[in-house]
């Protein structure tokens, strides 16, 4: 087995009842998760919603295939980019990691959103500028 450099993260393309990207990060001995409507920035100046969802248990980072049918999440899940992240910044309503995956490189936020009610969920996901 090979020494990873650092926590993982992944982003698995979710074709559910609507297609979404679920974005994890490895923390605490959990994957936090949150769901993404539209597919992830990969340049700063894009801003997505993030959805809090429930967190998913170490190992979860590697699942591809589907998920059948009348089961919570029916559809199919492919891993659309994964890596290591190193993280920055880790606060209750702001999260910064600097990812290092194929895809997505570079310093991302996840802003928690002014809540509308109590149990509101939402976040803001984007990639820092750099400079």
């Amino acid at each position: 087995m090979t020494r990873r450099e650092g926590p993982v993260f992944v982003i698995q393309k979710h074709k559910a009842s609507h297609l979404h990207y679920d974005f994890r990060i490895e923390r605490g001995g959990n994957l936090k998760s949150w769901a993404i409507p539209k597919e992830p920035p990969l340049r700063a100046g894009i801003k997505r919603l993030a959805v809090r969802v429930e967190d998913h248990g170490l190992g979860y980072e590697r699942f591809e295939g589907e998920i059948p049918q009348g089961s919570y999440g029916a559809g199919s899940v492919r891993i659309w980019d994964k890596g290591t992240y190193v993280p920055v910044k880790y606060g209750p309503g702001e999260i910064i990691v600097d990812l290092k995956g194929k895809k997505m490189t570079g310093v991302y936020c996840l802003i928690k959103l002014k809540p509308r009610t109590s149990n509101d969920k939402n976040w803001l996901f984007f990639k820092k500028k750099v400079g």
